[in-house]
C-alpha cells in the first residue's frame, strides 16, 4: 500500500498555503517521489492517500519515563501525572499521547497543545485532505543498530527503537555517534510506532460525529421504548381475555341456565335482576337472593362467619367470637336497602330479611289466618 509522508511547518504558523516536505512511499516501502507543496496544492491532487504527517521539530515534545506495570486505564492516568511536571502550560490544555510500556519499565510520551491540533484538523478540512496519523518529528526516520540521527531545523533528531526517540536543540556537533544512510530520502522510511497524536486531532474534529452519535442514541432509544411499549399493551390485551375469559366461566356456573355468555356483567345482571323479582313466591330463590346479596353487599364477611340459618324468609349470619362486624361504614346497609333486602344486627351477628311490601303482606296474612282460626 502506497503512503504519503508530509514534514509539517510549526503548527502556529501552519495555514492553508503554508509549504510541508512531501515524499510519495511505494509499496515496498521505498521513497518513489519527494516534493516542496502547499498544502492547497497537495489537496489539489486527484486521488491522494491519507496523509501520515510528522510534527516540526519544535512541536515535537518527547520525553520518557519509568512506570511498573499497571492496567491500561491506570497507565494513562499516571503518564498524564507525569506529564505534568514537565509541561510548562496547562496540562488541561494539552493533547498526550504514550506508547505502550518496554520491557525494561520505560514509556516515551508526546504532548501538542490541543489549540494547535484544532488548528491542523481546520487547515486540512480546508484543503480536502485527510489525515491517518500523526507523529513527532523524529519517527520518520529509519531504525537501524545504534542511534540514527539527523539534523532538521536546528534540531537534532534522535531515533533508537520502534518507540523510543527524542528530539534536542543542535547546539554542537552531536552527529558523530549516529550511524545513518547519505541518502537524504532514507529520512522517511521509518517504521511508524504504535502510537501517536492523532488521536486528540480525531477528537477535536469529531464534534459532528458527535452529534450523529447522540442522535443514533435518541434513536435507538425512542425504538426500544416503541416495542415496550407494544409488548407492554401486548400483555396488557393478554390479561384482558383472560380475565374475560374468567368472568365467562363464573357467570355460566353461576347461572347454567344462559346458553352462551357473551356479555358476562350484563347478562349476570339480567339474571340476578329476574330472580329477585321470582324470589317472594319461590322460598328457594329468596334463598339465594339473601345469600347472594350478604355475599356481595358485606364483603367484610368473607372467612368471618360461623355458621348461617334460613327459616320463615329470614337468614341468619352467625359470626366467628373474633369477627370483624363491619365497622362504622354504613354505606353496604344502604346498598342492601336499595336492593331490597334489610339487615339488622344482634348478638350472634346479623340478621338478613327481604324488605318489600310482598314480604310484608305475605306475612301479614299468615297472622290473619291464625288468628281467624
Amino acid at each position: 500500500m502506497s503512503q504519503l509522508r508530509v514534514g509539517l511547518p510549526p503548527l502556529a504558523e501552519l495555514e492553508l498555503h503554508s509549504e510541508v516536505s512531501c515524499a510519495w512511499l511505494d509499496r515496498q516501502g521505498q521513497v518513489s517521489r519527494e516534493e516542496r507543496l502547499t498544502l492547497s496544492q497537495l489537496g489539489q491532487r486527484p486521488k491522494q492517500p491519507p496523509l501520515l504527517c510528522f510534527l516540526h521539530p519544535a512541536d515535537s515534545l518527547l520525553a520518557s519515563i519509568d512506570l511498573p506495570p499497571l492496567p491500561a486505564n491506570k497507565t494513562a492516568a499516571a503518564v498524564k501525572c507525569a506529564a505534568q511536571a514537565l509541561m510548562l502550560g496547562d496540562s488541561s490544555q494539552m493533547h498526550i499521547g504514550h506508547s505502550p510500556r518496554d520491557a525494561s519499565g520505560q514509556v516515551q510520551i508526546a504532548w501538542v497543545a490541543r489549540q494547535h491540533l484544532q488548528g491542523l484538523a481546520a487547515v486540512l478540512k480546508q484543503a480536502g485532505l485527510t489525515l491517518r496519523g500523526l507523529y513527532p518529528a523524529p519517527y520518520s526516520l529509519p531504525v537501524l543498530p545504534g542511534v540514527v540521527a539527523c539534523v532538521a531545523d536546528g534540531h537534532l533528531l534522535r531515533r533508537e527503537s520502534l518507540n523510543s526517540a527524542q528530539v534536542e536543540p543542535l547546539l554542537g556537533d552531536e552527529v558523530d555517534e549516529a550511524s545513518f544512510a547519505a541518502d537524504a530520502t532514507q529520512r522517511w522510511i521509518g517504521p511508524l510506532p504504535g502510537w501517536g497524536l492523532h488521536g486528540g486531532l480525531q477528537q477535536t474534529g469529531g464534534e459532528q460525529r458527535g452529534w450523529g452519535r447522540a442522535v443514533g442514541c435518541v434513536a435507538l432509544a425512542v425504538a426500544v421504548w416503541v416495542i415496550g411499549l407494544n409488548m407492554y399493551a401486548a400483555r396488557e390485551a393478554r390479561q384482558g381475555q383472560q380475565l374475560k375469559a374468567q368472568m365467562s366461566q363464573r357467570v355460566k356456573q353461576a347461572f347454567p341456565e344462559l346458553p352462551v355468555i357473551l356479555n358476562p356483567l350484563q347478562q349476570a345482571r339480567q339474571q340476578l335482576e329476574q330472580r329477585q323479582k321470582g324470589a317472594v313466591d319461590d322460598p328457594a330463590q329468596n334463598f339465594n337472593r339473601l345469600v347472594l346479596q350478604a355475599g356481595t353487599g358485606m364483603p367484610f364477611m368473607a372467612g368471618s362467619v360461623e355458621r348461617l340459618s334460613y327459616r320463615d324468609g329470614v337468614l341468619q349470619l352467625a359470626l366467628l367470637s373474633d369477627a370483624n362486624r363491619g365497622g362504622n361504614d354504613k354505606d353496604w346497609q344502604s346498598t342492601l336497602a336499595q336492593a331490597g333486602i334489610s339487615v339488622t344486627a344482634d348478638d350472634a351477628g346479623w340478621t338478613l330479611r327481604p324488605s318489600d311490601e310482598s314480604s310484608a303482606n305475605t306475612n301479614e296474612d299468615d297472622d290473619s289466618g291464625a288468628d281467624d282460626e
